[in-house]
């Protein structure tokens, strides 16, 4: 099984939790989307946040950039409490659906979003040496000079993944970025979140619907129908919230089935609860 263990980065990684969440619950209307979670996210390694769609993934995660409405709970996020203008420029932020202005090149909608992060004509120099930095990470320095709207669905993506590493942000947030991506482009984006987190000491939550990419993480949260069904706290006598540590527990070969397992699990304990007839 392809498991990975975190590397010490090399920058001083905080030991406080990068997200901590208590008694977090999001209602749409009469509809409760997020059910009193509680979980906590380490800094400096990337946690998978898998379950299938439509299970509340992108919900948690606009909840944890602070653009969701109706949020109740405790919800931190780098030390404050989500939303905090603090953390505009320490977060980074990818969307499922590329985030870029197709009239403008690749190098324009870099600097675009760079003037917005660091404005000022003192910050240039700066800001143009991020913009070769993010095209060099996403391996688009060659295309710098094409446009947005003339580049394949996957470019586009890597081009909002680009927006998103502005800055060296100390946390990134991205809501499926692999899915659609041909085996390479999936084999070299995961390189690059490892990268991030081994050598800058960034903190990646990559959500997927895809379990095998569960094997890719250091840990993960298993949600469905709004819920954690495993993940979310650090427990060094089983190893935490590992992918061998939830294959271990679950007596199964892969991520897959033991989410499976937990499912199964949890339906058995909802029949239990309810009232009889």
């Amino acid at each position: 099984m392809m498991n990975y263990a975190p590397e010490p980065p090399l920058q001083p990684v905080p030991t406080t939790p990068a997200i901590h969440a208590d008694d977090l619950t999001v209602a749409r209307g009469p509809r409760t989307v997020l059910h009193h979670l509680r979980f906590t996210v380490p800094r400096g390694q990337i946690t998978g946040l898998l379950g299938p769609s439509g299970c509340g993934k992108s919900t948690l995660m606009r909840a944890i950039l602070g653009t969701q409405a109706k949020v109740t709970g405790t919800l931190n996020v780098l030390g404050h409490p989500s939303g905090h203008p603090t953390l505009r420029s320490r977060i980074g932020y990818v969307t499922q659906a590329p985030s870029v202005y197709n009239d403008l090149t690749v190098r324009q909608n870099l600097e675009y979003f760079a003037a917005i992060l660091d404005p000022g004509r003192a910050a240039a120099e700066r800001r143009h040496e991020h913009v070769t930095r993010a095209m060099a990470d996403v391996d688009l320095t060659s295309h710098a000079d094409a446009l947005a709207g003339n580049l394949s669905g996957g470019q586009r993506g890597r081009v909002s993944l680009a927006v998103a590493l502005l800055g060296t942000p100390e946390l990134l947030v991205l809501d499926e970025p692999t899915v659609g991506l041909d085996p390479v482009l999936r084999r070299d984006l995961w390189n690059l979140f490892h990268d991030l987190a081994a050598t800058r000491g960034a903190t990646l939550l990559v959500s997927s619907h895809v379990m095998d990419e569960a094997e890719r993480c250091h840990r993960l949260l298993l949600m469905r129908e709004g819920e954690i069904l495993a993940g979310g706290t650090s427990r060094p006598e089983d190893g935490g919230d590992t992918p061998d540590a939830l294959r271990t527990r679950t007596g199964t070969d892969t991520v897959e089935a033991a989410f499976l397992h937990l499912v199964d699990e949890a339906a058995a304990a909802h029949r239990t609860q309810e009232p009889t007839r």
